[in-house]
């Protein structure tokens, strides 16, 4: 990823994340556990799905409190490396 074209951001910040992928059963709990090494101050309850309107797909969002580009890019990489994740806002 080249930094030089990514908005600058001053930390810490509110992030917000959304996760999509195929709507299978434990797509939640997989993308909440993977989130929350990240941001290990996030519960269940700060974390939201919306299914697609035919049924097959499945996004999570959350927001955390980003305290460094380091964790940002630590997020992504680490959503970027699984083969379940469709993308990752």
């Amino acid at each position: 990823m080249n930094e030089s074209i990514l908005p600058e951001l001053l930390f810490p910040c509110e992030y917000p994340v959304k996760v999509i992928g195929k709507d299978e059963d434990d797509f939640y709990e997989f993308v909440l556990e993977l989130v929350t090494r990240h941001a290990p101050e996030l519960s269940p309850a700060d974390f939201s799905s919306r299914r697609s309107g035919g049924g097959k797909y499945l996004s999570v969002s959350v927001s955390f409190i980003a305290q460094s580009r380091d964790q940002v890019n630590g997020l992504y990489k680490e959503l970027g490396q699984h083969k379940r994740v469709i993308i990752a806002l």
